[in-house]
């Protein structure tokens, strides 16, 4: 039952995280490519550049990479004409009329699966994901063109939106589909650990969480390069939120734990490949700074709900953009990913207003 407003990246947090890029990391290039181009970054591994229709997010970085007689595809882009003109011309230049033998996408996202049945049906090519992420992108395809369910118009309501809100939101609802391809009826299922060849060399699966259900990396040990999808980015932190779906998730606390993990299984000179922006090395001191961001906003947001308040009455002390019908969705799913998380510590309580809306009001002190 979640919904995207492509006016809204969905992969980018309204949250602004300090990135210290040019301290903290080593990009590869300081130069940002052209839309349509394709740069080796490793023996076999090249990195596209597509166009993405959003504000604040206005590219994708996909990958095609070398794979015998055939090619392999990480992430396909949103599924609109530019996007599939751009393939085209890639299929013919980069890969010389060699086939797709295998697509992968890291999560369900529009800008990673958008085109995805497009291609596998075009070479008739297999599609590998992780379970969560293959059944809840066919879930909220097939929401499109329905009507906002009750469930989460009182989602909405229990956080504080307004009737008007209310109303912008089931006119939203449902569009999710429009953005991607129909993804074909089967799947081969990622699973964390797994081991696959690409080009001859094992390829191994990390499966992070909180961004989206089971977002999986792909690290290659021989070339030292971890292909991150949105679980790892430079200059952004990638959206965590609560959707109607799960109401009581703590993904939050999940995005933390997979900073944890991805720290622990990868080197601190990998190459990371990234879904936004330009790959870097400095993964550590990255996951560093993500995990320090968010325990920071976690302290702020206790010291805030001394006195009851409700979801979308943290905003001040969480973002620093403003609140918009644009965003406003994204912005209340954050607000109570931090406050499930924070529930989840026991740090918080929470109860429902005489107007029947959720308030939060801190416990006892963050020790985080």
């Amino acid at each position: 039952m979640t919904d995207i407003d492509k006016k809204t990246a969905p992969d980018e947090s309204l949250a602004f995280v300090p990135s210290d890029s040019a301290r903290l990391l080593q990009f590869i290039t300081d130069e940002k490519p052209e839309t349509g181009s394709a740069i080796e970054i490793a023996d076999g591994v090249f990195w596209l550049r597509f166009a993405l229709p959003m504000k604040g997010l206005d590219h994708i970085n996909l990958w095609a990479l070398k794979d015998g007689d055939g090619w392999v595809v990480v992430d396909t882009g949103i599924g609109n004409k530019d996007s599939r003109e751009v393939w085209e011309t890639h299929f013919k230049d980069l890969m010389g009329g060699r086939p797709v033998n295998r697509v992968i996408c890291t999560h369900l996202h529009p800008d990673h699966t958008g085109l995805a049945g497009w291609i596998c049906r075009k070479f008739g090519a297999p599609l590998l994901m992780t379970r969560g992420e293959y059944f809840l992108c066919r879930l909220m395809a097939a929401d499109t063109g329905h009507s906002a369910p009750n469930e989460g118009v009182q989602f909405y309501r229990k956080a504080g939106f307004t009737e008007t809100q209310l109303e912008l939101y089931k006119a939203r609802f449902g569009g999710f589909g429009k953005m991607i391809t129909p993804l074909p009826q089967s799947y081969d299922r990622l699973v964390d650990g797994e081991l696959g060849l690409i080009g001859g060399r094992e390829w191994r699966v990390i499966i992070g969480s909180g961004h989206s259900p089971e977002h999986a990396c792909l690290y290659c040990p021989e070339l030292n390069l971890c292909l991150t999808g949105d679980q790892l980015l430079p200059n952004i932190s990638s959206n965590v939120s609560v959707w109607p779906t799960e109401p009581e998730s703590n993904p939050l606390e999940d995005w933390i734990t997979s900073c944890h993990k991805l720290k622990a299984e990868l080197p601190k000179d990998v190459l990371v490949g990234p879904a936004h922006g330009i790959p870097f090395r400095g993964a550590h001191k990255r996951l560093d700074k993500l995990i320090e961001h968010h325990e920071k906003a976690l302290h702020r947001l206790a010291e805030h709900c001394r006195e009851p308040r409700l979801s979308t009455g943290v905003y001040s002390v969480l973002f620093r953009r403003e609140i918009n019908d644009g965003n406003r969705l994204m912005a209340v799913g954050e607000s109570v990913a931090h406050l499930n998380c924070l529930k989840g510590r026991g740090i918080i309580s929470r109860r429902r207003n005489d107007a029947g809306q959720f308030t939060y009001k801190t416990k006892r002190s963050y020790t985080g």
